[in-house]
């Protein structure tokens, strides 16, 4: 009893410290990763590395807000081409080694139009990676990103 009255005590003090208002937490939250751009912009990604999460990617989402993103982390470095397939936003894709320097980019990519994964183009992928980050159309012009920037995360 002793043991349990103090633990409510300390939790009770601890949570007490805080001076400045805490924004509620929410479950996505928790899922959401920071990734900022060389000129100070923090986007709050989505962090697939599992095969399945990495293929299913933004698949059958209606938009994207300009502060989120999709970061996708590969196994190994190497040379991944992505697609449009069943995409339907266009999307600034971007290919980052494992230095976390820009090594390519595809900007407005544009979804595949087809109902066939076959005849879906493949962008980039041409340059050695280890990450892609996936974020809305326009934004890697509009922060300026360019090849050979340093992205942190």
């Amino acid at each position: 009893m002793l043991a349990r009255s103090f633990l409510l005590l300390f939790v009770a003090g601890f949570l007490g410290c805080s001076s400045s208002p805490r924004k509620t937490a929410t479950v996505e939250d928790f899922h959401l990763r920071e990734v900022k751009l060389p000129n100070g912009r923090v986007l709050k990604v989505e962090t697939m590395s599992k095969m399945a999460d990495v293929m299913r990617g933004m698949m059958f989402r209606d938009s994207l807000a300009p502060d989120r993103g999709m970061l996708f982390i590969h196994g190994e470095p190497g040379l991944y081409p992505y697609w449009m397939y069943q995409v339907r936003i266009p999307l600034d894709i971007v290919w980052i080694d494992r230095y976390k320097i820009v090594t390519e980019i595809s900007p407005e990519t544009p979804p595949c139009p087809s109902e066939s994964s076959s005849a879906c183009p493949k962008f980039g992928g041409s340059r050695t990676s280890l990450y892609v980050l996936e974020m809305a159309a326009g934004e890697a012009a509009r922060n300026k990103l360019q090849v050979g920037d340093r992205i942190e995360f």
